[in-house]
């Protein structure tokens, strides 16, 4: 029993979807990746601003102070809607995860069962050689002195 064309194109879909998949559990990683940059920058942003209002206050520029405090607020208010958009794209990454290792699961059963048929097809293949081997030296055991190979076809000269 050969491996039907059915199953090798569902073990091609299967492997389709897997790639989909892991596509985008790779988009979310990276999507975490640069929203982790992006929570980074807001940290300098808030340095700086920190720093701006300590220059100001040594300066005695009122200005640079309310820049310095207005930097720092805004980027502790981005760094928190950021922090919230992370916490989805994880909870997103969990999700596409376990979606990409259930086809990854269905794929591979299916690749196990077509490798499994082929095995079985090429141990009846085998048998059936086997078989006819067999068969075929049964039949040249007829007459005393009948060899298989002999030059003359089992015949005395």
């Amino acid at each position: 029993m050969s491996v039907s064309r059915a199953m090798r194109r569902l073990a091609q879909v299967l492997e389709m979807q897997e790639e989909r998949s892991r596509a985008a559990m790779e988009s979310v990683r990276a999507e975490i990746r640069q929203l982790g940059a992006s929570m980074a920058r807001d940290g300098e942003r808030e340095r700086d601003g920190r720093e701006s209002v300590r220059a100001g206050v040594a300066s005695g520029e009122l200005s640079q102070r309310i820049a310095g405090l207005e930097e720092s607020r805004l980027a502790r208010r981005h760094s928190a809607v950021v922090a919230e958009r992370i916490a989805q794209a994880e909870s997103m990454l969990e999700s596409v995860r376990r979606e990409f290792l259930r086809r990854r699961i269905e794929r591979r059963q299916t690749q196990t069962l077509i490798d499994e048929a082929g095995a079985r097809a090429r141990v009846e293949a085998e048998r059936r050689t086997q078989r006819d081997l067999d068969d075929w030296f049964l039949g040249w055991r007829g007459a005393p002195g009948d060899e298989p190979g002999s030059r003359d076809g089992g015949r005395r000269s």
